[in-house]
């Protein structure tokens, strides 16, 4: 199971933008393959900078930044393809 989390800040409409296209791309890979969480990087800022992550949008896959801002649906769904099929 590889989680995806979204932080997102209230309001922020480049944050709110595309983002259900790219969920799509989420959930095509089903829920046995991939979660998709939305965090507010506000009540998560400890976990944001654990990861790497200062300003939001930014996506981060299996806990490490994947994004530093909202990616095309393709290129969101290249990198979980690494993540599915592996090494």
């Amino acid at each position: 199971m590889i989680d995806i989390d979204v932080f997102v800040l209230p309001g922020c409409e480049r944050c709110l933008s595309g983002l259900g296209a790219l969920e799509q791309v989420v959930r095509s890979f089903g829920p046995d393959n991939c979660k998709w969480e939305e965090r507010n990087l506000l009540e998560n800022i400890d976990r944001a900078v654990q990861i790497g992550i200062l300003s939001a949008p930014a996506i981060a896959v299996g806990g490490r930044l994947a994004f530093s801002s909202l990616p095309s649906p393709q290129q969101l769904h290249a990198e979980l393809v690494k993540y599915v099929t592996g090494p």
